[in-house]
């Protein structure tokens, strides 16, 4: 033991000049404060003012349809966010509770919040560092720093000052909070505690990173405040022009709650909170935990996958990939002769260091198990793999000592006979070289000479699908970008072998090496001020922060720490690269989903805009009823909506580039579609109300008019599939739900005009059998003419259609 450490009275006394060791409890968002968050924005301003409206008229049975949806779309968004307020909780139990110190001479146990710099803590495998401390006695001690660095592989430490600016997973003179002892004792004097720790800059680190809205919200806040605009400009041109024609205030206002229920699509919300939703559903099935709605359609317009190795491109398991020397089951017999650690059943997973393991499972294969050696030839005597001394050895039963270790010591302690010692060094190198850990085996019988038996090389081994992902996402337009803690050498080894970078090829902004947590959230950043939309994925608490910073936050389900998951947008739960990938194949679609249904809805909110403003300027009644309006928003248009969203992914959605950070949801394209197709429909609709008003009563005028509007909003969501492939191109029966939608709504809407209760509340009256299938006949004409328009479009370009549904 080292000293007598500190006394009770200067601990006490750092302690109040320091503070407790434990992280700094960041103030986290208030359950009221994210419920309010959720009635922000453009589109939730006008549906409330749609709702203030509807009440303030009396017409209740508007206000609580709009009010419903506002309450549902509210509380979706409140359990998505309030689950994200986790993280430093998370931080805070990787700490150890408890801590064996000395003080005043004596050892003792004390909460680890107590321990202070000076304070002489005592390791021992199975403890959790209580904080950061350099090293003043350590045997046969190693750690698992997984947590900090991100690398598998134990470090083993030693007495041996390391350079103050070395990379963290090098400083193997110290000992840092909330790492694990995996092996050995030791002793060591605490520097730094609480966010003063590796840890606690890490907290640092994450507390500085910044949420930022996804695309999508962006997209969806543009499209708010120009339906807000639009919206403000139609009512106020129709109550001018009402009052000029001297209609009564309440007139007035009657037409403008019309025209507003019109503007807005109230579905809008819902439909795209549905379309995340069911894109949360299918990545469950390709592996993809989702934590956060809108970062689901993000994952499509990713231009940028930083990904840690470990366990991500990698198995995630140390093995032995490269065997060297005259003698291979020899090399791993006399291996496997001097090891410690215990492989599981059917050589799985198993207890100790883990470069033991990957040589008791690659013996095993060859059926060479360690507990029928040591059984026939048990150990005589052993002396532990030292990090000073860098070699095991146990010596047994037939009078031999079994060697392994570097192979400099071994080479120092060979003779002449065995593998030829130039040639070990050769190809050691060469072993080095391509990434692997190299270790060399021996054995001594007596007090002869080492005969040097081989080298081992071991590493953790790129996932079989990997390549293969990394390939489809560059044909997708998406750049990866390795970042790991491991050494710069296995970093490039690696890299080459995935094709991340060509063989020989420039590394340089593709694979960073030794890299710390702030070099990650340096990484990121830099991506992003490119305008890029980063992905990045990570297990360790040293990957949190720059999961939090990146547009997505992809974390590990297997080996991913709680502080990474609670970081993240997403969670990968095989902790598969490719799941990824397939995982933007999903966000692209979703996207084009939402977009489509958006056009959708938008094309049906410009007829009914259009219909009521007609209406008004030539002086014409009321053709549609508020509650009218809503029925069409939120059913007629609602139910085809989706139904659109859960299309299928067309099938060259992955061999197209991603879409810009900054494309606007609905293009010059998109609202060309909207405008054109809401004209042809309000000219079918107001031509039929016209002719209606010459023949009929007002009643059977808005009766044929409102059923007019339905059928042609019903089939033309047949149309609204692709903007350049026709219906039967798509496939019918490529997405059934929508057949059925169509057709259950279209009975529905029939049987509005024969239900007592129905007639009363949309004031209609049972529709003569003719007047039905005009009805019908009419609602065909926009779909038939988009159709021939897609068909036209083609001829002109010389082109066929592209995609498909996959």
């Amino acid at each position: 033991m080292n000293g007598p450490g500190l006394t009770a009275h200067d601990a006490a006394r750092r302690l109040d000049e320091v503070g407790p060791n434990e992280l700094a409890r960041a103030r986290g968002t208030s359950a009221w404060k994210i419920l309010a968050r959720q009635f922000a924005g453009a589109l939730v301003a006008l549906l409330i003012g749609a709702t203030a409206l509807s009440f303030a008229l009396g017409e209740t049975a508007d206000g609580i349809a709009i009010s419903v949806i506002l309450v549902v779309n509210a509380l979706v968004g409140f359990f998505q966010e309030y689950r994200a307020e986790r993280t430093m909780h998370a931080l805070r139990a990787l700490t150890a509770p408890k801590a064996r110190v000395v003080r005043d001479g004596m050892t003792m146990v004390i909460p680890a919040r107590e321990v202070v710099p000076g304070d002489r803590l005592l390791l021992e495998a199975g403890e959790i560092v209580a904080a950061d401390a350099r090293l003043l006695e350590a045997h046969a001690l190693a750690t698992q720093e997984a947590a900090l660095t991100g690398e598998s592989a134990q470090v083993d430490k030693a007495t041996a000052p390391v350079a103050e600016d070395a990379p963290l997973a090098e400083r193997r003179d110290r000992v840092f909070m909330g790492t694990h002892v995996t092996r050995g004792t030791g002793e060591a004097e605490v520097i730094a505690t609480g966010m003063q720790t590796e840890i606690g800059r890490i907290a640092h680190l994450l507390a500085s990173a910044v949420d930022e809205a996804t695309p999508l919200q962006v997209r969806l806040a543009r499209v708010g405040r120009v339906l807000l605009v639009a919206c403000l400009g139609v009512v106020l041109v129709v109550a001018l022009v009402g009052l000029l024609r001297g209609q009564s205030a309440l007139e007035v206002l009657v037409a403008s709650v019309s025209l507003a229920v019109a503007a807005v699509p109230e579905g809008l919300t819902a439909i795209v909170t549905i379309a995340l939703a069911i894109g949360v559903q299918r990545m469950a099935g390709r592996n993809v935990l989702v934590r956060r709605l809108p970062s689901v359609e993000t994952l499509g317009c990713t231009t940028v996958i930083c990904t840690d190795k470990t366990g991500t491109l990698t198995t995630g398991v140390m093995t032995v990939r490269e065997l060297w020397g005259p003698d291979h089951r020899a090399l791993l017999d006399a291996a496997a002769a001097c090891c410690d650690a215990e492989l599981g059943p059917e050589g799985k997973d198993g207890i100790g260091d883990t470069t033991e393991l990957a040589i008791l499972a690659a013996a095993a294969r060859r059926g060479i198990v360690r507990a029928e050696i040591e059984a026939s030839r048990p150990r005589v005597a052993v002396v532990p793999f030292d990090a000073d001394t860098r070699v095991m050895e146990v010596t047994r039963g037939d009078g031999k000592t079994y060697v392994k270790g570097a192979l400099e010591v071994l080479v120092a302690m060979a003779g002449e006979a065995g593998a030829s010692v130039s040639a070990a060094v050769e190809h050691a190198e060469a072993m080095a070289a391509h990434g692997l850990r190299v270790l060399a085996v021996g054995v001594r019988e007596g007090e002869r000479p080492l005969a040097l038996l081989g080298l081992i090389g071991i590493a953790d081994p790129p996932r079989s699908e990997a390549v293969q992902a990394i390939r489809a996402a560059r044909d997708a337009g998406v750049g990866v970008v390795m970042i790991t803690g491991d050494h710069p050498a296995t970093a490039s080894a690696i890299a080459q072998e995935l094709g991340i970078v060509p063989r020989g090829g420039d590394e340089r902004g593709l694979v960073h090496a030794r890299a710390t947590p702030a070099d990650k959230l340096r990484i990121v950043r830099e991506w992003k001020a490119r305008g890029a939309v980063v992905a990045m994925t990570g297990d360790g608490v040293n990957d949190a922060p720059a999961l939090r910073e990146a547009s997505i936050g992809i974390a590990m389900g297997r080996t991913g720490t709680e502080v990474t998951r609670e970081a993240s947008d997403m969670v990968l739960a095989d902790d598969n690269f490719a799941s990824i990938v397939a995982a933007v194949r999903e966000g692209r679609a979703i996207f084009d989903n939402i977009r489509k249904a958006l056009v959708y809805l938008l094309a049906g909110n410009v007829a009914e805009l259009m219909v009521m403003l007609a209406a008004a300027v030539v002086g014409l009644p009321v053709p549609l009823l508020p509650l009218q309006i809503l029925w069409i928003n939120l059913v007629t248009d609602g139910l085809p909506a989706l139904a659109l969203v859960m299309d299928p992914p067309e099938s060259d959605v992955l061999r197209q580039p991603p879409r810009r950070s900054h494309e606007p949801l609905l293009g010059g394209a998109q609202w060309r579609t909207i405008l054109w197709t809401g004209a042809l429909q309000a000219v079918v609709v107001l031509g039929v109300f016209v002719w209606a008003l010459e023949e009929r009563d007002l009643g059977e005028a808005r009766n044929l008019a409102f059923t007019t509007l339905v059928f042609g909003e019903l089939l033309r969501a047949f149309s609204a599939r692709s903007p350049t492939r026709s219906f039967w191109e798509v496939g019918a029966f490529t997405n059934v739900t929508l057949l059925a939608v169509v057709g259950f709504s279209l009975l529905l809407q029939t049987g509005l005009s024969y239900a007592p209760f129905s007639q009363e509340l949309f004031h209609m009256g049972p529709m003569p059998l003719a007047d039905g299938f005009l009805a019908l006949a009419l609602g065909l004409v926009p779909v038939t003419a988009l159709e021939l328009g897609k068909l036209v479009g083609r001829r002109r370009r010389g082109s066929a259609p592209s995609g498909g549904a996959a």
